[in-house]
């Protein structure tokens, strides 16, 4: 688990700038921010350091009630998303304040970023891992699919973790050392050049380092 301040994002889509020698660089737009930090954990009454931070302000006549009160409790407005940031030093922190874009990265950082992965529904072997599969040929029967998977007379059984069909995708994954183009604190943009997870519209935790 990263031991380290951040904020929450957006992603948006994509889009490319340009030097003034005319080179261009692809970037993913993200919406970073504005966060408020909700509540303050500490080692001796929670267990852990860590902050807890919303992100994308909503009406409160959309929450529950015990949600609204934790809001109201922090002076804070209410929020569709809560997550959690490890830190190692808490004093610095206290509910209500503002987490500020600039304050955190710069031009040129370095960042890692966590978020969902697109999802892919239910797929074979070939898309999921890239198995080659069979023959092409008329009347082989054997296109897609995985081929043998049992064992023998020992273990006789499949083997725990086995390469099979199943659900591809809308995962939580971690994508590390992208690199920071661009930021426009007063539109709480970032631009970064990289891999960004997820689909356009995902939650994602932007690190520091």
């Amino acid at each position: 688990m990263p031991k380290t301040m951040g904020i929450l994002g957006k992603k948006i889509g994509m889009t490319r700038i340009y030097s003034e020698l005319g080179k261009a660089t692809p970037v993913t737009v993200v919406e970073a921010g504005p966060c408020r930090i909700l509540q303050v954990k500490s080692l001796v009454k929670d267990g852990y350091s860590a902050i807890q931070v919303g992100f994308a302000e909503k009406k409160a006549s959309r929450v529950t009630k015990p949600l609204l009160g934790h809001f109201n409790k922090s002076g804070a407005e209410a929020y569709s998303y809560i997550k959690e940031f490890r830190v190692e030093n808490v004093e610095q922190y206290e509910a209500g304040q503002a987490i500020s874009l600039e304050a955190l990265f710069k031009v040129g950082d370095l960042v890692d970023i966590q978020g969902t992965s697109k999802g892919h529904g239910f797929q074979g072997v070939v898309k999921r891992y890239g198995f080659k599969g069979g023959c092409a040929g008329h009347g082989s029967h054997h296109h897609r699919a995985p081929g043998s998977i049992g064992c023998s007379a020992w273990p006789a059984r499949v083997v725990k973790g086995k390469k099979m069909p199943g659900r591809m995708g809308n995962d939580t994954v971690m994508t590390k050392n992208v690199i920071i183009i661009d930021v426009r604190a007063e539109e709480n943009i970032l631009l970064l050049k990289g891999p960004v997870p997820g689909a356009k519209q995902s939650l994602l935790k932007i690190f520091s380092k």
